[in-house]
């Protein structure tokens, strides 16, 4: 039996990257996906790919920065498919700010995509589990950057080390349920996202990822794949008991010195 086999996802920030990915591969494993994103086009395009594949799929437009799309979101798959049995939170916001120059504007709008919206999404998720009382997964896509990050991070930090933070409590909450919540701290991971990230606020050319895989120690960035075989796992029971965990997904040794 396929990991997922039966099993219906929800995936936030689903229509590109990280959370694409997790598509992709929750659906090999047999998971009936819906995603979010705010724009139909790449949604739809990968919502046909799913079809083509021979797996359910939806796309929900959403921005999850509001509440009400956010939880809406989750009615919908209920409506669609009946329950919520996975989510996966990968919708993220990367824009850049310091300690010294970050506005409240550009702050809110960090905690409303990689905090607020992870938290209420849970709770409409895992409010659907207890009325069915029966078990499911969380997986919450944090970043190694809440760790301590760099400065210019400093509004994603604060919103990432929340969800850190939130993670293992909603956890610790629900492990009597038998819903497992866990985290990734990803590292630095090859995303169009982090292409036009890096294109905008760091002036990269077309060389950059090469640039930067000779300053990693496994001398390349993480990939998408990779990253979502490992969502499907933490998703799936293979993963057994594991919940409130945090894990580093990264190839640098956070506390480690030289």
């Amino acid at each position: 039996m396929r990991l997922l086999e039966e099993k219906v996802l929800l995936v936030s920030g689903g229509t590109q990257g990280v959370g694409a990915g997790v598509a992709r591969a929750a659906a090999r494993e047999g998971a009936a996906i819906a995603v979010t994103g705010r724009r139909p086009e790449p949604g739809e395009r990968l919502v046909a790919e799913l079809h083509a594949a021979g797996a359910e799929a939806q796309f929900v437009r959403a921005d999850v920065a509001d509440v009400t799309q956010a939880q809406g979101a989750v009615a919908t798959v209920v409506t669609r498919f009946g329950r919520v049995d996975c989510l996966v939170n990968a919708a993220g916001l990367t824009s850049r700010g310091t300690l010294l120059d970050t506005t409240p504007e550009l702050f809110d709008a960090h905690v409303a995509v990689n905090l607020r919206a992870p938290f209420f999404l849970m709770q409409a998720a895992v409010r659907d589990m207890l009325g069915r009382g029966a078990p499911g997964t969380v997986v919450n896509v944090i970043s190694s950057s809440e760790l301590g990050g760099q400065p210019y991070l400093a509004p994603y930090v604060a919103a990432k080390a929340g969800l850190a933070g939130l993670t293992r409590n909603a956890a610790h909450a629900h492990r009597f349920d038998r819903i497992r919540i866990n985290g990734l701290d990803i590292g630095w991971t090859d995303t169009e996202g982090e292409d036009a990230t890096q294109r905008r606020f760091h002036d990269a050319d077309d060389g950059w990822r090469e640039q930067a895989a000779q300053r990693l120690p496994m001398g390349r960035l993480g990939q998408v794949d990779e990253i979502a075989d490992f969502v499907v796992f933490l998703l799936s029971e293979r993963s057994g008991v594991v919940t409130g965990s945090v894990i580093d997904w990264d190839q640098n040794v956070f506390g480690g010195l030289d």
